[in-house]
């Protein structure tokens, strides 16, 4: 992996953008038997849709927080993501209805939330990182004379139509 150096860079992307949120909070600790599976569940349908490039999702990252593990996910489309959520062939709907019955048996171990944000524009600016987060999901550019402020980065980061 090259070594971040002092660049500045910014993210370009075209078309429709997606940020999905979703986490885990851990309320009970000690009852691994509940939440552990599903933080194990999450793995296979980020694999699943990392190898379907016509997945729609664009790229994630995973993070850990105060209340649990969270994942940032960018996606292409907001029908994308409702697509895979409610297909029944996909990893997801299999590890949705585990999760419901293990939250009926011991509904205060664990819970699950998300967040769905359709972006109209966004702004980034990654200096010494290397290329990650919206960057990495969409398209990663040297931060040029019209991108040398975060208000001017916003303006040029609204959406356009593939």
């Amino acid at each position: 992996m090259p070594r971040p150096g002092p660049e500045r860079t910014t993210h370009e992307h075209d078309g429709e953008l997606v940020v999905f949120l979703i986490g885990m909070t851990v309320r009970q600790w000690w009852r691994p038997d509940q939440w552990l599976p599903v933080f194990r569940a999450m793995g296979p349908m980020l694999a699943e849709l990392s190898r379907d490039r016509s997945s729609g999702l664009a790229g994630f990252r995973v993070t850990l927080g105060a209340g649990g593990p969270m994942v940032v996910q960018y996606w292409t489309s907001l029908e994308a993501l409702h697509a895979y959520a409610s297909d029944p062939s996909a990893t997801h709907r299999p590890a949705w209805s585990a999760f419901n019955a293990r939250a009926r048996r011991a509904p205060r171990a664990v819970g699950i939330w998300h967040e769905t944000f359709v972006v109209d524009r966004a702004e980034s600016m990654y200096v010494g990182t290397g290329v990650t987060g919206l960057a990495r999901a969409t398209r990663s550019v040297p931060v040029g004379s019209r991108s040398e402020t975060a208000r001017q980065r916003s303006e040029a980061g609204r959406t356009r139509p593939s």
